[in-house]
C-alpha cells in the first residue's frame, strides 16, 4: 500500500482564489551524502536548489522555504531528527487555507510491515542522511522515515484545514534487476543491502484510517518501477538531477495556469522523451485543482548581450532557434539566433553573419533543433559468442550517420546476449519487466545475420527522432485550465489465443467491452477501442500511431484514405488488436494521438508517414517519414518578419502507455 508515499506527492496546489492571508510553506529534503550507508547520490542537493527556485518563481517566499541538504546555503542537514523537527514546525504553524509542501529527493526502500496496515506486508521507507541498516532490537531500519510516520504527519496537516502537497523523487520497488551497463543512478536500495531479514513474520492486517482533507501527492515512478537521476551538461558545469524533478520543474515553468493533473501528464510526456524510462504517478482530491501562483508571466527568456539566461535546466537544446524581442510580451521581432554552448542555465546566441540587434532583451523559442542521430552506448558483451554481424550493423549505421556512439548520455545501451542484439534503456538493465522484455533483433524470413540488427537499430533511430520532434513541438506551449483539444476514452475487449496458436497473432473471438485499466495491462489477442472527441473550439486533424516495444511505429488512424479531420464536437472510434510473436514475454508499448489544428483552408494533415517505413508498406500508407517530420517542424504562419517565421503549429499530443503481459491459457 502506498502510504504518504501514498499521501506524498502532488500538493503544490493552492486555489487561485484563496484568501490573501493564506501562506505557502515548504520543506525540501535532499539526501546526496549518506553517513553510514555506501549509497551516495549526486543529484538531490541540486534537486532541492532547483525546486526552491521553482517555488519562488511561483510566489513562495524564500523565508517560508526550509531546505535540508548538504549544500552550503541549506537551512540544515537532512538527518532524521532535523527532518522531523521541521515537519513538527510546519504542523504547528499551518492553518486553514494554507498550503504545505513536502519534497524528498533521495533513496527509498522497503521494510517489513510492523503495524499490520500494509496489504503487501511491507512498509515503504525514505532514507535520511543518517539512516543505517536493519536493527533487530527495534525491528526497523534505523533512522528511516516510515510511511506510517509520514501519513500520521500528513493527517495533522490536513486536520488544520491546510492543503498538503507531497512530492517524492525516490522509489521503493523491490524488484531485482540485472544492470549490465549504462548511465543513471537508481534511487532505491534493495532490502538485502540494508540487512533486512527475508524471514520476518507478517503482521495481522489492520484497518488503517484513510486520508481526508485537501491533498495531492506526486510520485516519481510507478510502484514497480525505479526512479533515476542523470547527468546534465558536461565538464565542470555538469550537474545531476532526478529525472522526475527536472521534468516537473520545467513543466511548472511552462504552466502559468494549469491543474496538477495537467502538470503530471505534461511531466510524464517530458520524461518519455528523455533518458528516463519511468512513469510518474499521482493521487489525491486536489489533482484537478489549479497549481498555486501563476509562475512566469512570459514564455520568453531574458537576454544579456549575446547570452540567453536559460539553458539545459529549461529544456533547451543545442541548435534550437530563438526569436529576439525588446519586450517580455508582444512587440516586433528583432532577429533570430541559434543556441550554442549550453550550460545548465545559459546559452550563447549565434547570430551568424549579422550583428546582435540593439534593444534585444528577451528571446522566445521559435524552432527546436532538428533531432540528433540515435545515441548508443558502447556495445556490452553480456555473454560469450560470435557477434560479428551485430557489431557490423552498428558500425554501418555509425558510418552513414544514423547512429553515434555516446558513453555519457546514450539513448539506448546495445547488449550482445544470447547470440543476438538487445537494446536496453539508458540504465543498462536487461529484461527489467521479465522474460524478453528488452527488445531483441529477431531475424525474419529471408533476412541474413546482419539484416535483423540493422532493422532494429534503424527502427529505434526513427522512433527516437520522432519522439524528439514531438517533444520539441510540445515544449514551451504552456498549459491552461481550459483542457485539451482532444479527449480520449478507452475500452478493452479481452481476447483469447486460438486453441493451437503458437503466437499472439492467431486469436479466438474477443469478449465484451469494459473500461480499460492501464494498471491491469493487456495480453495478446485483446482488443483496445479508443473514442477520440474534439472538445476544442477549432477543427482538429488527428493521427493515431502505435509504438511497439521493438520500436516499430504503426499507423492506426486514419485508414484507407478516410478523412481524419474532426469538426467541433465530433468524435471518432479507433480499434486495434494486440499481437505478440512471443505471448510469454512482457513489454511496455505506447499509443500516440497527435492532433494538429489547421489554419483556414489548409489541407488535411495526415501524419501516418511518421510511422516506420516498412509498416507503411504493410498498411498501404504513403509519403515520407522525413517529409512528415519536416511538416511538423515547419511553422504554420507564413508571415515573415525580416526573413524568418514566427509561429509553430498548434499541436496536441496524448500518450497512453500499454503494459503487455504474458497470456495465460
Amino acid at each position: 500500500m502506498r502510504h504518504f508515499i501514498q499521501p506524498l506527492l502532488l500538493t503544490l496546489g493552492l486555489l487561485a482564489n484563496s484568501p490573501a492571508r493564506a501562506e505557502i510553506r515548504a520543506l525540501l529534503v535532499g539526501v546526496s551524502d549518506y553517513e553510514f550507508l555506501d549509497a551516495d547520490l549526486k543529484g538531490p542537493e541540486f534537486d532541492v536548489a532547483l525546486m526552491a527556485q521553482t517555488l519562488a518563481a511561483r510566489g513562495v517566499s524564500p523565508d517560508h522555504i526550509t531546505s535540508l541538504s548538504s549544500a552550503k546555503d541549506a537551512t540544515g542537514l537532512p538527518r532524521k531528527a532535523e527532518i522531523l523537527a521541521a515537519m513538527d514546525r510546519l504542523a504547528a504553524t499551518a492553518g486553514p487555507e494554507d498550503t504545505v509542501v513536502f519534497y524528498f529527493s533521495g533513496h527509498g526502500s522497503q521494510a517489513p510491515d510492523t503495524s499490520g496496515d500494509e496489504q503487501g506486508g511491507a512498509d515503504e521507507i525514505l532514507l535520511p542522511m543518517d539512516a543505517k541498516g536493519w536493527k533487530g532490537a527495534i525491528a526497523q531500519v534505523e533512522n528511516a522515515l516510515l510511511d506510517d510516520e509520514l501519513a500520521a504527519w500528513a493527517k495533522r496537516i490536513t486536520a488544520t484545514g491546510a492543503k498538503l502537497v507531497g512530492i517524492i523523487d525516490a522509489c521503493h520497488s523491490g524488484t531485482s534487476f540485472r544492470a549490465v551497463s549504462g548511465i543513471g543512478i537508481a534511487r532505491v536500495l534493495p532490502p538485502e543491502l540494508l540487512g533486512i531479514p527475508d524471514d520476518m513474520p507478517s503482521q495481522p492486517l489492520t484497518q488503517s484510517d484513510d486520508m481526508s482533507g485537501d491533498f495531492a501527492f506526486l510520485y516519481s515512478s510507478q510502484p514497480d518501477q525505479r526512479s533515476f537521476e542523470y547527468p546534465l551538461g558536461t565538464g565542470a558545469d555538469q550537474r545531476w538531477h532526478g529525472a522526475f524533478t527536472l521534468a516537473l520543474t520545467q513543466t511548472l515553468g511552462d504552466a502559468p495556469q494549469a491543474s496538477w493533473r495537467q502538470v503530471l501528464v505534461a511531466t510524464r510526456d517530458r520524461m518519455t522523451q528523455g533518458s528516463a524510462r519511468q512513469e510518474p504517478d499521482g493521487e489525491g482530491p486536489m489533482l484537478d485543482a489549479p497549481v498555486f501562483g501563476t509562475g512566469p508571466t512570459t514564455l520568453r527568456f531574458a537576454v544579456q548581450g549575446d547570452q540567453l539566461q536559460a539553458g539545459l535546466l529549461q529544456g533547451l537544446t543545442e541548435g534550437s532557434t530563438v526569436t529576439l524581442y525588446a519586450q517580455p510580451g508582444a512587440g516586433d521581432a528583432l532577429a533570430e539566433a541559434r543556441l550554442t554552448s549550453l550550460t545548465a542555465q545559459t546559452a550563447a546566441l549565434d547570430f551568424g553573419t549579422t550583428l546582435p540587434p540593439n534593444g534585444a532583451a528577451w528571446a522566445e523559442l521559435t524552432l527546436p533543433a532538428p533531432p540528433a542521430p540515435l545515441r548508443l552506448a558502447p556495445a556490452v558483451r553480456a555473454e560469450a559468442g560470435d557477434y560479428t554481424a551485430q557489431e557490423t550493423a552498428i558500425a554501418m549505421l555509425v558510418t552513414e550517420g544514423t547512429v553515434t556512439i555516446d558513453a555519457q548520455s546514450p539513448d539506448l545501451v546495445p547488449i550482445l546476449t544470447g547470440g543476438t542484439l538487445a537494446l536496453a534503456n539508458p540504465d543498462g538493465v536487461l529484461d527489467p519487466l521479465g522474460h524478453n522484455s528488452t527488445p531483441r533483433a529477431a531475424p525474419r524470413a529471408g533476412e541474413d545475420a546482419t539484416a535483423a540488427p540493422l532493422r532494429l537499430l534503424e527502427n529505434a533511430a526513427h522512433a527516437t527522432r520522432m519522439r524528439a520532434v514531438l517533444a520539441g513541438l510540445s515544449a514551451g506551449r504552456g498549459l491552461s485550465l481550459g483542457g485539451q483539444a482532444i479527449t480520449m476514452t478507452m475500452e478493452r475487449k479481452p481476447g483469447a489465443l486460438a486453441g493451437n496458436a503458437s503466437s499472439g497473432n492467431e486469436c479466438a473471438r474477443s469478449g465484451s467491452a469494459a473500461p480499460f485499466s492501464p494498471q491491469s495491462g493487456v495480453s495478446a489477442c485483446d482488443e483496445l477501442w479508443l473514442t477520440l472527441a474534439n472538445t476544442s473550439g477549432r477543427v482538429q486533424d488527428v493521427t493515431v500511431l502505435y509504438l511497439a516495444a521493438d520500436f516499430t511505429l504503426t499507423p492506426l488512424w486514419p485508414v484507407h484514405g478516410l478523412s481524419n479531420r474532426l469538426a467541433l464536437g465530433e468524435a471518432a472510434r479507433v480499434g486495434l488488436r494486440i499481437t505478440n510473436d512471443d505471448p510469454t514475454a512482457f513489454a511496455t508499448e505506447e499509443l500516440l494521438v497527435i492532433a494538429l489544428s489547421p489554419e483556414v483552408d489548409e489541407p488535411r494533415a495526415d501524419l501516418s508517414s511518421l510511422a516506420t517505413p516498412d509498416t507503411l508498406r504493410d498498411t498501404g500508407g504513403a509519403g515520407s517519414a522525413l517529409a512528415s517530420i519536416a511538416q511538423l517542424m515547419a511553422p504554420t504562419d507564413t508571415t515573415q518578419t525580416r526573413g524568418f517565421s514566427l509561429k509553430r503549429p498548434s499541436l496536441t499530443l496524448l500518450r497512453q502507455p500499454i503494459f503487455l503481459k504474458p497470456h495465460l491459457r
